[in-house]
């Protein structure tokens, strides 16, 4: 069958995607990945076929167009998807309502509209079985409705987005027919009805939904449809240092804090030269995956601390006794699957509900961003260091992640459920 892959320009999401499109295509299908003409060599790097669609839109774009869009655009869950982390009862229908309206208008039309033409125009022509998207990228849902092909979504984070939606339709219900808005529905339906087609809410939720997360992490909405995948770690291509060759000396901790506080934001938000001072009073080595600009902040480098600006992850959590990092999908998953226990320090989107979750499988200390002092880094390395609860708790998250299907075995099953709706759809 030809499978169409789909998401805007955002790296960590098309990294929790590739995986899946190498299993197809090892199985046999044809696999294109569309996205935006800037993240084209993104794509081909990883060893699969581009194409580009629309124009650039520069995901900092976000913050620009709407800077409340959180206190400072990285504290947690930006409005409406926080609600997932309140009780239904204190849920109101204009916060529901007006973060709707303003994430469509800030958020997902900024990133979707440039690409839909063009999307739609190569999905007619090639004419793909299968489109997968990532869970925001919505153009993915309009070409596949455009092309009558069978889709559903990738995740790279929790599920916010189907888990607001339910809550959303469930008070939508409730209000007066004068009342109903839509923003998201009737943004999409317009979309649909000018190719040919109607609004389903499978546009915002997938016909399916590809899920890499464990079970006891994972955030469900009901009526989604969930197929379960292993997370299969890819961080784009790099070279494996020599000095990780050899077994450290000393029992190694890794300091990663993810690409967007750097790439994204100005700088960590959290105070890396006390982290690492207060770390030399331990008897470990830290490595510590530092950019440059971030280097030159720093007054000092204690003897027991190796900074670099990029190490293939995968195989530097492979030789740690303990992973420092911000609870980002990827860099959770990576070192989960080589069951190292985790000292998290969330901050910004769904970091501090992945940094609990975590915490209660007994895999990982969280200590929130804005209390990451270096004494409290310290004291928690230390403790994940000497307790072995922590290492039995790794041990569980990580058999967990074994027992899920590899994307190639994942194969068959989207086989099925291509066919599946394709023949429904006749």
């Amino acid at each position: 069958m030809r499978v169409l892959l789909v998401t805007y320009a955002e790296r960590t999401h098309f990294l929790a995607m590739a995986p899946l499109a190498w299993a197809l295509r090892t199985a046999g299908h044809e696999v294109v990945f569309a996205s935006q003409p800037a993240f084209v060599d993104e794509i081909t790097k990883a060893g699969l076929s581009a194409v580009s669609v629309g124009r650039y839109r520069d995901p900092a774009r976000v913050l620009e167009v709407a800077p409340d869009w959180n206190t400072d655009g990285r504290v947690g869950l930006p409005m409406p998807y926080d609600v997932v982390d309140q009780r239904p009862e204190d849920i109101s229908w204009p916060y529901l309502r007006d973060g709707f309206r303003q994430q469509v208008r800030d958020w997902h039309k900024l990133e979707n509209v440039p690409m839909i033409p063009d999307l739609v125009a190569f999905a007619r022509f090639w004419r793909p079985d299968l489109v997968l998207w990532e869970p925001t990228t919505y153009a993915g849902a309009i070409a596949a409705k455009a092309c009558g092909a069978a889709h559903g979504r990738i995740m790279f984070s929790l599920d916010i987005y189907a888990a607001t939606r339910v809550l959303y339709r469930r008070l939508l219900a409730r209000q007066p027919e004068s009342e109903r808005a839509d923003p998201l529905g009737e943004w999409l339906g317009a979309y649909a009805r000018a190719n040919g087609a109607e609004f389903d809410e499978d546009m915002v939720t997938g016909q399916f939904t590809v899920d890499q997360f464990p079970q006891a992490l994972r955030l469900e909405a009901p009526g989604v449809r969930y197929v379960p995948m292993r997370y299969t770690p890819y961080g784009g291509t790099a070279e494996i240092p020599a000095w990780l060759h050899e077994p450290p000396r000393r029992p190694r901790v890794a300091l990663t804090m993810g690409l967007v506080a750097t790439e994204r934001f100005d700088g960590f938000v959290v105070d890396l030269q006390a982290i690492l001072d207060h770390l030399a009073e331990l008897d470990v080595e830290v490595v510590a995956t530092v950019p440059e600009r971030e280097q030159r902040r720093l007054a000092r480098v204690p003897a027991n601390a190796r900074l670099v600006p990029f190490v293939p992850l995968q195989a530097l959590v492979a030789t740690c006794a303990v992973v420092i990092h911000h609870a980002g999908f990827g860099t959770l998953s990576t070192t989960a699957l080589q069951a190292v226990p985790q000292l998290v320090l969330p901050w910004h989107f769904d970091e501090p509900p992945l940094a609990e979750g975590l915490a209660r499988m007994g895999a990982a200390i969280a200590v929130h961003a804005g209390e990451a002092t270096g004494p409290a880094v310290r004291d928690a390395v230390r403790r994940l260091l000497e307790e072995p609860g922590f290492r039995a708790g790794a041990d569980r998250l990580r058999a967990e992640l074994l027992a899920l299907p590899t994307p190639n075995a994942l194969v068959g099953r989207l086989e099925a459920l291509t066919a599946e709706h394709l023949e429904g759809a006749r």
